[in-house]
Parts: C-alpha cells; structure tokens; sequence
C-alpha cells in the first residue's frame, strides 16, 4: 500500500525575510546607541558620584552592557 503526503511546509518570501534582516538590523543600532550613551554619561561622572551610586568605574562597561542588551 502506498501512502502520498501532501503536506507543504511554509517558507518566508524574500520580502519577509529582507524585513526581518533589516529590524535585526536596526535594533541592534539602537542597542549601541543604548551603550554608547550610557557609557558616555557614566564616564562623565567624577569617582564620588559613582560611589554615591554604588558603582566603580571599572562596572561602567558591563552596567552598559547590561543597559543595552540585558543580562
């Protein structure tokens, strides 16, 4: 006995695709703008407002990074 399966499966057009490159795409821009700023305004900072905050300057790149992208 024979058996025919005609399912198809799905695919993305170009066109989706193309979208979904460029918002990954733009998304990751704006997630290094996020770090950029924030490293920027932290290293603004003098050595006793970090401490007020509880920082050190050596956590400035990681709590960007964290900003940014998350844990």
């Amino acid at each position: 006995m024979a058996f025919v399966n005609t399912t198809r499966i799905a695919q993305d057009s170009f066109g989706d695709r193309a979208e979904r490159f460029f918002a990954s795409i733009r998304k990751s821009l704006a997630q290094r703008a996020i770090y950029r700023q924030t490293v920027r305004e932290l290293n603004a900072l003098s050595a006793k407002e970090l401490e007020d905050l509880g920082m050190h300057r050596s956590m400035i790149t990681d709590l960007a990074r964290e900003a940014a992208y998350g844990k």
